[in-house]
């Protein structure tokens, strides 16, 4: 039974109103599921309307199930029968009982991630192509684009023009395609596909299924693409009443074809719709709220709203600039510290980031300070595979182990099989040396002048590295020479680049803290951060992009890395007003997840991922000065690696340091306990126990604080 009293008005409208087309703009954490579920209950109890003649697309199976248990808890045994699903199941439903017009069986078989992978190694090996030449996501990408662009593989061939690279992918999408109808098989794309197919060719078939669905539901309707559009176009024809709920402010997903248009425009395709709008937000304080207001409002392709609470005012959102990532990541976590002290959980607390890359800083401090975390649908930043192959790269040249030279041999390819890796190692085994020893003496015959090739590049670099060059100008060059690089250009690995950009941006500023360290000091470092530690921690912080927050909330919210270029993206900057509207949707919905605090963090430094200093985000400018605390946006220049040498200043005078004296007890975040022994301007030489010995450290850095009395306790 509906419970009228618990709803407010405009959610009230959205549950009893008889209009035929009905679009719900729902505004974040204004409880549209609630709402939906609601106007199903009151179709059945109060219009009488069979269950099974009621259908709800929804995105996800969790949030179908949700609305069955909802349901069920109203109803009772009433509610049996309403087809809630993903639009997904929706069509698998629909096929098993038509396909067979289609000449397949009605015991087809949806081919998974996990077949689609088993059907690429296929490809690959019949027509002698790496994984390193063309990753799996790429290949399925562009086997995707071409269905949904109506391209068979014959055309695709011819539409190569020639490049062999585009002929590899239509090579591989042809022997795909082939092995489907061998077994009979359909991806998630062909059951929307073929569906929508279906219904184009038989029209008595698409008058059976329309006839069935008198009420069509559909949530999240801002994140639908156009073939999924036209499906529920194509549902509606007979009785034609349609049901939409969304936020135009939460398309975030046009890169998996999601059209924002679709639901601003609704309208237009159905007409007489009638529009309500749910701006009462139950989540979040209205400072949170009004600033994410003020951003959105900057973009043309919305519907109009505002949200409000009634939760109060609230604190205001609070911004910091640094002068760092490190730094940034040294004031979050100093900030996470007090917020326990009042009494938050780890697990109420979330930090956010528009890319993976990102989360490299901010692991490394809450490992330094032993604080526990998860990260949602990624690897931990030095477990990502690119990040290990590098890794791998400078550890061979450094050690020679044989890990190493196991994992970046063939990284990209140069045709060495695992049997070739199988004989080297026995070999090595043998004769008790490095398997990179048993190629450097030539002691395996086949494939010498690869190997031959491979030695010369490694000890040139060995050479080079004993030459002084710049850990990161070293990187640069194994990079380059390698063709690791090129490889991830190649196949338009954007995420992948950018993570190995960011290991740069990591050497790059180990090397400015620790002048004197070695490329070895900084392999020996980084293990520490590969450690793995206990994710099944109940009580630990949530790290996850803002794709991956979509849905989610949580009582604090802190979103770092808020510089232009970096969110809004480089890429989308280059693709005008487009980009960068779906990039302040995505800063929307970042910051109404926060229910109690919002903290905005960025940094000045130089980026690698950038190529240049960094700037304050549009997206905090945009902020209301009402609804936002600014706090000292740069921090005070400590040490002489933060003066503007290219300032109009004629003389710079280094800061001298005051806070350290020599035989001073330290505490680093990673060498633990150490002992002053000799202070050179900012540059401390700290002596610390085994392994670590002596390190040079800027006496400003983060990481290093003085041995208090209460350490002694």
């Amino acid at each position: 039974m509906i419970k009228y009293s618990d709803l407010n008005n405009e959610q009230r409208m959205a549950v009893v109103d008889d209009s035929k087309h009905l679009r719900i703009i729902a505004g974040a954490g204004s409880g549209k599921t609630r709402v939906l579920t609601m106007r199903i209950v009151y179709l059945i109890e109060k219009k009488h309307v069979n269950p099974r003649h009621i259908l709800a697309i929804t995105f996800t199976n969790k949030a179908a199930n949700e609305m069955k248990k909802r349901i069920s808890e109203m109803l009772g045994e009433e509610g049996d029968g309403c087809f809630i699903s993903t639009i997904h199941s929706l069509c698998l439903r629909i096929l098993k009982e038509e396909i067979e017009i289609l000449g397949y069986p009605k015991n087809f078989t949806v081919v998974d991630a996990d077949d689609q992978k088993t059907i690429l190694k296929e490809a690959y090996k019949e027509n002698n192509i790496e994984k390193n030449e063309i990753s799996y996501a790429a290949a399925l990408d562009y086997i995707a684009n071409c269905k949904y662009a109506g391209i068979s593989y014959q055309n695709a061939i011819e539409q190569a023009y020639g490049d062999p690279s585009i002929i590899k992918k239509a090579k591989v999408y042809e022997y795909y395609q082939e092995r489907l109808k061998q077994v009979y098989g359909l991806d998630f794309d062909d059951l929307i596909l073929w569906t929508t197919k279906l219904f184009k060719l038989y029209p008595n078939v698409l008058e059976k299924w329309s006839k069935r669905f008198e009420f069509i539901h559909v949530d999240e309707f801002q994140d639908i693409d156009k073939e999924q559009y036209l499906l529920i176009k194509q549902l509606s024809t007979y009785h034609d009443n349609v049901y939409v709920v969304g936020d135009p402010d939460q398309t975030i997903y046009t890169w998996r074809g999601a059209d924002v248009n679709i639901i601003v425009n609704f309208d237009t395709d159905f007409k007489d719709t009638k529009t309500i709008i749910l701006n009462q937000n139950y989540r979040s304080t209205n400072n949170i709220l009004e600033g994410a207001n003020s951003v959105i409002k900057n973009n043309k392709s919305r519907v109009k709203k505002d949200l409000y609470s009634n939760n109060g005012d609230g604190e205001k959102i609070i911004h910091k600039t640094l002068a760092s990532e490190t730094a940034e990541a040294y004031y979050v976590v100093d900030e996470i510290r007090k917020l326990k002290r009042k009494d938050f959980n780890y697990s109420d607390i979330a930090i956010l980031y528009r890319s993976n890359y990102l989360s490299r800083e901010i692991e490394k401090v809450l490992m330094e300070n032993h604080m526990p975390y998860i990260i949602y649908g990624g690897l931990r930043f030095y477990e990502r595979m690119e990040v290990k192959d590098i890794l791998s790269y400078l550890r061979l040249i450094v050690n020679g182990d044989d890990l190493a030279f196991q994992r970046v041999i063939n990284q990209p390819k140069r045709g060495i099989g695992p049997k070739s890796i199988e004989t080297i190692l026995k070999i090595a085994q043998k004769e008790n040396i490095t398997m990179y020893e048993v190629i450097k003496r030539g002691l395996y015959a086949k494939k010498q002048d690869v190997f031959d090739n491979f030695v010369s590049m490694v000890e040139k670099w060995k050479e080079i590295l004993n030459d002084g060059l710049e850990l990161d100008k070293f990187l640069n060059r194994v990079l380059d020479d390698s063709g690791y690089r090129t490889m991830l250009e190649k196949d338009s690995e954007t995420e992948r680049l950018e993570n190995v950009k960011a290991l740069i941006d990591d050497i790059t500023e180990y090397q400015k803290t620790y002048a004197e360290s070695s490329l070895e000091d900084y392999l020996q470092m980084v293990s520490l951060y590969t450690d793995k530690a206990n994710l099944k921690d109940e009580d630990s912080l949530n790290l996850l992009t803002i794709h991956a927050a979509k849905g989610l909330e949580f009582p604090v919210v802190f979103v770092i890395g808020l510089s232009e270029g970096v969110f809004p993206s480089q890429r989308t900057l280059q693709e005008g007003s487009k980009g960068i509207e779906e990039e302040r949707r995505l800063a929307y919905v970042a910051y109404t997840r926060a229910k109690q605090l919002l903290y905005l963090t960025d940094s000045s430094s130089f980026s690698y991922v950038l190529e240049s200093s960094k700037l304050p985000s549009r997206f905090i400018n945009e902020i209301d000065d009402k609804y936002i605390n600014h706090l000292d946006k740069q921090e005070k220049k400590e040490s002489i690696f933060d003066v503007d040498f290219f300032s109009d200043d004629k003389k710079v005078e280094p800061i001298i340091n005051t806070r350290y004296k020599k035989g001073d007890v330290v505490i680093h975040g990673v060498f633990g306990e150490g002992v002053v022994i000799k202070i050179d301007g900012q540059i401390l030489e700290i002596a610390f126990s085994y392994p670590y010995g002596i390190k040079k450290i800027l006496a400003s850095h983060p990481s290093i604080r003085k041995k208090e009395a209460n350490d002694y306790n």
